[in-house]
């Protein structure tokens, strides 16, 4: 059996199992235990199990830790993202003080924003250079950059944000979940997004969630559902829509 057949079929087996050791896994496919070792080191590399000590899990794809990388984000659902971007960029008007979190979608929003007589503030490096290049007012806050997602965070970032009462506020978000709210993997982003969500209006704040978002959860939440409004791309079902106002487009 060729290798990458018997990787396709350990993930088939701890899909189905949920749990599985080495040693079953040896004696199943006639291989050494650290043939199995390998293949289970390799799998957990590639993100489709978790390797533990003496075997593998089942990957829950409903919870994260990892914060992908910007450009990994943009690849994922592009055309929703586009879309949910588009309509939140037509709800700026005339002596808005925009907040615009840090995240893909929202980098999409930046290249739709026509409204040249409102101030936009963000944490992100890269839309703040997008909104200049168009001729519009912006403040960056200042920081710690964070490599991956080219976000600033930390004390500062906090401190400044609080010096300021936004109109409207665009928000990413990893995961909507009806009991944790709004989540994110990183607790230093997470600290941002609550801070700038509890400075800005209520009900002017708009969270971009394509449909893929519903459901999962990461380690930090960073706001309930009150006051918030989310623009996706998919009916998410009753359980979310009886508990926050949102739009489909």
């Amino acid at each position: 059996m060729l290798t990458e057949e018997r990787k396709t079929q350990i993930v088939d087996i701890v899909n189905d199992k949920k749990t599985v050791t080495v040693q079953e896994l040896s004696k199943q496919f006639g291989v050494s235990e650290s043939t199995i070792r390998r293949d289970i080191q390799a799998l957990s590399r590639e993100g489709r199990l978790v390797k533990v000590h003496g075997g593998a899990v089942k990957l829950d794809k409903t919870y994260s830790t990892v914060e992908m990388s910007m450009l990994a984000k943009e690849s994922v659902n592009q055309e929703e993202k586009l879309r949910i971007a588009e309509y939140a960029a037509s709800l700026i008007m005339p002596g808005d003080c925009v907040f615009i979190d840090s995240g893909s979608t929202t980098q999409y929003m930046v290249a739709f924003i026509t409204e040249r007589k409102a101030t936009y503030v963000t944490n992100a490096v890269s839309h703040a250079k997008d909104l200049v290049r168009k001729g519009f007012k912006v403040l960056l806050i200042g920081g710690e950059l964070k490599e991956n997602t080219e976000a600033i965070v930390g004390a500062d970032a906090i401190l400044h944000i609080q010096k300021y009462h936004f109109t409207k506020g665009f928000f990413g978000t990893n995961g909507v979940n009806v009991k944790l709210g709004y989540t994110t993997p990183d607790v230093r982003e997470a600290l941002i997004k609550r801070v700038a969500i509890e400075n800005t209006q209520m009900g002017e704040r708009y969270i971009l969630a394509d449909h893929d978002k519903f459901g999962l959860s990461s380690a930090v939440t960073f706001s309930d559902f009150g006051g918030t409004f989310i623009i996706t791309d998919k009916y998410p079902g009753e359980q979310y829509s009886s508990i926050v106002d949102m739009k489909i487009v």
